[in-house]
């Protein structure tokens, strides 16, 4: 490809010596004036028009920098055309106009550092814009070994160096290096100022120090909507989803106005409690502010109806974008499969190559996910080539988990397991415990049992791994085996999270554990529980003991079943909620089965749609049927 570069802007040589001789000859007639006392000599004054010559061409090149390098081939011509005419490598201007060119135009760092390393004495702003280079680049590390050089010199950092240098070890995670920066800027004086301070800010939330930027932030004497946005987006990278809507309430009593960076996070945080209600309100909001028309906002929004399982809502925000990112094929692509409509996740996918979108390896994710959902095996292993020969894309260690997982739930573990062996990537810890959920569900002891050594090496310390070679032991009746998992776990101080359900009424959440009694309307919610047995025991159900893993009495199973968190959170919503409103309940472990099979006929006796969430995908109850089929 050809490139052009108005050099028209600069004088033809031949005219640029035409105009210096012109005022050679005019200084030199100048010397005959009466009135003149003094005559150059014309060594001097040759000497003179050289130097005018490089001034003239070292301006000419720093302004077609500004005007014409509007690519990287570009600015290299006109780099090309600086040194065919004279202006020296070491040229601090030169260099410093290149560099911050280079880094304008996200060009590749190991040009912009050859032209630095050739400048002896950079001045600060070179120092900084490299910085801020290495920064912004897929590989921020040169970014500490440029700022230790600096250090070493005798320039001295300004109020740009730091913001720059903190956003890159924010990149790098590196904690003790950014403590060490936060120290420097108390030393320079320059703590106090804002970028710096939301720099910190920032800094400290990224790497999950979130207590840390807050306590920054409380000393702030003045906060704006990026230090605000720093911080609740800190809560919600960190998993802290109650302190991020604290905060964002906290923020609206100060009458500070969000804008689409504070809604993202508003969402991913409503989002991970299945607050829907909070998130309805800011929709209404972003609609009515115009930051609709933000797309991260909006994919942001997309993502939390598809979350709290509102997959009608997300169709109506993806069919309302103007414009559909790859970020919005996907979330609506993973959004359908977690929420049991695989079928429409992988037509969707389909609509998407039709409209020549090229999906991303997280597309790819999605279309997994929902192949391995709906049982599709086949399926799956031709979209796995599809995305290594048709695409181009490397197989991550997420996508082989896929894969696992699509060939667990069908019940071949042992396929499985073989493939995990000849995978061309190192294996990790999720990948052993996918197998291992396998066979905790279909009852494969031999296979668990490989897995969860390899587990051990791996993450000794995960309490769901003893659970759920526990479980496995326990379905076997193995008991003396079930007592060694748990005696291990006391002995090396692991501790079983335990399960809990979730659920939103008045725009408060109510937290659930199993025989909860801890509630105000506790009578009201066991009397309804002991209605809702009796109604199901009317329609024919019978507890599924076997999902009580425990060595006790069949009557004793049977009241154990009877207290499931979710079944509670139901009974609550059911004498809270008049007939016919949707029930969301969100849940941290996988549903049982037993679990499964009341709701589904709970939501018929009831009338009631149900929407779960577990910890791997929704089920919509209605009418006595689920979404998932009886396939999860």
């Amino acid at each position: 490809m050809q490139y052009t570069i108005c050099f028209d802007m600069l004088l033809p040589e031949q005219q640029f010596l035409s105009e210096t001789e012109t005022e050679t000859e005019t200084t030199s007639s100048s010397s005959h004036n009466p009135s003149s006392s003094t005559s150059l000599p014309k060594s001097a004054i040759a000497s003179a028009a050289a130097e005018s010559k490089k001034s003239y061409i070292l301006r000419k090149c720093i302004a077609l920098l500004h005007s014409c390098a509007s690519s990287v081939p570009k600015l290299r011509q006109v780099h090309a055309f600086s040194i065919r005419n004279g202006v020296p490598l070491s040229s601090p201007d030169m260099g410093k106009y290149l560099i911050f060119s280079i880094v304008s135009l996200s060009g590749p760092m190991h040009y912009a550092r050859k032209v630095f390393d050739q400048i002896p004495q950079p001045n600060i702003f070179t120092w900084d814009t490299m910085i801020r280079g290495y920064a912004e680049s897929e590989d921020p590390s040169p970014a500490l070994r440029i700022y230790q050089r600096l250090r070493l010199s005798s320039v001295e950092p300004d109020t740009h160096t730091y913001p720059f240098l903190l956003k890159a070890i924010a990149k790098l995670m590196i904690v003790r290096e950014g403590e060490k920066v936060h120290c420097s800027t108390l030393k320079d004086g320059f703590e106090s100022l804002m970028f710096v301070q939301n720099a910190l800010l920032h800094f400290y939330g990224a790497c999950g120090r979130s207590e840390s930027a807050h306590r920054l932030f409380e000393k702030m004497p003045y906060k704006d909507l990026v230090a605000w946005n720093s911080v609740i987006n800190g809560y919600a990278l960190n998993n802290m989803p109650n302190e991020t809507l604290t905060l964002f309430r906290t923020m609206g009593s100060e009458n500070v106005k969000p804008d689409g960076f504070t809604l993202v996070s508003l969402f991913t945080a409503c989002a991970e409690l299945g607050a829907l209600s909070l998130g309805r309100r800011a929709h209404v909001y972003m609609t009515k502010t115009g930051l609709d028309k933000n797309l991260h906002a909006a994919n942001a929004l997309l993502v939390l109806y598809a979350k709290c399982g509102s997959i009608k809502e997300a169709k109506k925000v993806f069919d309302g974008l103007q414009i559909k990112s790859v970020v919005s094929w996907t979330s609506l692509i993973v959004g359908l499969a977690v929420n049991g409509f695989g079928e429409e996740a992988l037509e969707l996918f389909k609509e998407m190559e039709f409209r020549r979108m090229a999906p991303s390896e997280i597309t790819f994710v999605g279309v997994l996910y929902a192949c391995s959902h709906c049982g599709l095996v086949d399926e799956g292993f031709a979209y796995f080539e599809k995305m290594k020969k048709g695409y181009g894309i490397v197989p991550k260690i997420e996508h082989y988990g896929c894969m696992v997982d699509l060939m667990g739930r069908a019940g071949l573990v042992k396929k499985a397991y073989k493939y995990i062996l000849e995978m061309p990537v190192k294996y990790n810890a999720v990948i052993w415990r996918t197998l291992l959920g396998a066979c905790a569900i279909i009852g494969d002891l031999s296979i668990g049992e490989i897995a969860r050594e390899e587990l051990r090496k791996l993450e000794p310390k995960h309490c769901g791994d003893y659970v759920l070679i526990s479980n496995l032991y326990a379905s076997e009746r193995r008991w003396s085996d079930v007592h060694n998992v748990r005696k291990a776990m006391l002995d090396e101080g692991v501790r079983k999270v335990p399960g809990h359900s979730l659920v939103e009424l008045g725009n408060i959440t109510y937290e659930f554990v199993m025989g909860d009694k801890t509630h105000a309307q506790t009578e009201a919610i066991y009397s309804m529980l002991s209605e809702m047995t009796r109604l199901l025991r009317l329609e024919g159900y019978a507890p599924h003991t076997s999902n009580v893993l425990a060595d006790i009495e069949e009557e004793e199973k049977e009241t154990a079943l009877s207290y499931h968190s979710e079944k509670i959170a139901i009974a609550f919503v059911l004498i809270n909620t008049p007939p016919g409103t949707l029930i969301r309940i969100v849940k941290n472990l996988r549903v049982c089965g037993d679990c499964h099979l009341a709701i589904k006929l709970v939501s018929k006796i009831f009338g009631r749609e149900i929407v779960v969430r577990d910890c791997s995908r929704f089920h919509h109850f209605k009418d006595g049927e689920c979404s998932c089929k009886d396939y999860w």
